[in-house]
């Protein structure tokens, strides 16, 4: 059944809500919808609280490893971390209390897959405790994985074939829709229905998330099969267009 899962972006060790397109190595022309005064323990103590799991901890960038172990100190079990995830950082930060830890970038070798990282990396970890990031690009009719800040698109195409072979290797896959992440002008609804049909584990959708009935609608395109982060539209982000606490409360009606 779909749920709200939580995210904590974290840039220059501060939570920021950012469009996900205006990223670049360089820094330059970087769009911030929100930058927090509270830390990112802060978010994890308090999604403990309110007892959401399976949220995404983000390192966007360099230097964020310090701000996101306390993080996951503050939440032990309770969250998903990635950027910069490779075979030799992954078990630290499953030892720091990442319930799994999130690749994109290092499974990829001149734009292509590369199974023998993957199958490295499920066998160190266990493939219970990995989630592979397809975050993606609309290119040509399709969606193209998209790795490097979202700013390389890779041969990789999100089609029903990668799906079953990719999990078998992975517990989830985390999919972010670039083209419209940090936007709130609307979800890409044609990606979630297909995740919905042909994922055969279980999948997060985000990007574009505009308010709380959102929710219903990743529930109904997906057949309750995709979960749905809510970013920049959320309250405790700066948003207006969706309350925390009707999160919670969507979930709990869930159960």
């Amino acid at each position: 059944m779909t749920k709200f899962r939580p995210c904590i972006d974290i840039h220059d060790g501060k939570v920021k809500q950012i469009v996900g397109s205006s990223l670049a190595d360089s820094g330059k022309g970087l769009l911030t919808n929100f930058e927090s005064d509270q830390s990112p323990a802060w978010f994890a103590s308090l999604y403990k609280k309110d007892d959401l799991k399976g949220g995404h901890v983000i390192m966007l960038g360099q230097g964020n490893e310090i701000a996101a172990k306390e993080a996951l100190a503050a939440y032990p079990g309770g969250l998903q971390i990635g950027g910069g995830i490779s075979l030799a950082n992954a078990k630290s930060f499953l030892e720091a209390g990442a319930s799994h830890v999130i690749v994109t970038s290092w499974i990829f070798q001149n734009d292509e897959l590369d199974l023998d990282r993957i199958r490295a990396l499920s066998k160190l970890v266990g493939k219970n405790h990995l989630v592979i990031d397809l975050s993606c690009k609309r290119n040509n009719g399709q969606w193209n994985v998209a790795t490097n800040r979202w700013q390389t698109i890779t041969s990789t195409v999100i089609s029903k074939e990668t799906l079953n072979m990719l999990s078998a290797f992975c517990d989830e896959f985390l999919i972010h829709a670039a083209d419209v992440e940090g936007k709130q002008q609307g979800m890409d609804e044609e990606l979630i229905t297909f995740l919905g049909t042909h994922s055969p584990i279980p999948v997060t959708y985000a990007g574009g998330a505009r308010d709380v009935k959102d929710l219903d609608l990743c529930k109904k395109l997906s057949n309750g099969k995709v979960d749905l982060t809510i970013g920049s539209a959320l309250d405790i982000f700066g948003g207006k267009g969706a309350k925390y606490f009707d999160c919670i409360e969507y979930n709990k009606k869930q159960k």
